[in-house]
């Protein structure tokens, strides 16, 4: 079995400039348990890539106007039917 290629994490301004949401909205999303966040050692949060757009996956497939994800095919498991 291969090892899996670590996470990417993105800053909350990567994660909103990737989705098209404001900062209240990821910081929501973050308290709510909708994404996977980490803290490093300087207290800086960080968000996993993969779990950004579940949030947005919920939504019927819809997502914000502004968006570039809009582009970006889901995985299976975030599809919502």
């Amino acid at each position: 079995m291969e090892p899996k290629p670590p996470r990417r994490l993105l800053s909350i301004k990567q994660a909103q400039q990737l989705v098209g949401v404001s900062r209240r909205t990821i910081y929501n999303w973050m308290k709510t348990g909708k994404l996977e966040v980490v803290r490093l050692a300087g207290g800086h949060l960080r968000i996993y890539e993969d779990s950004l757009f579940r949030p947005l996956a919920k939504r019927d497939g819809r997502f914000p106007s502004r968006s570039r994800a809009a582009v970006v095919d889901l995985p299976e498991e975030c599809e919502t039917d």
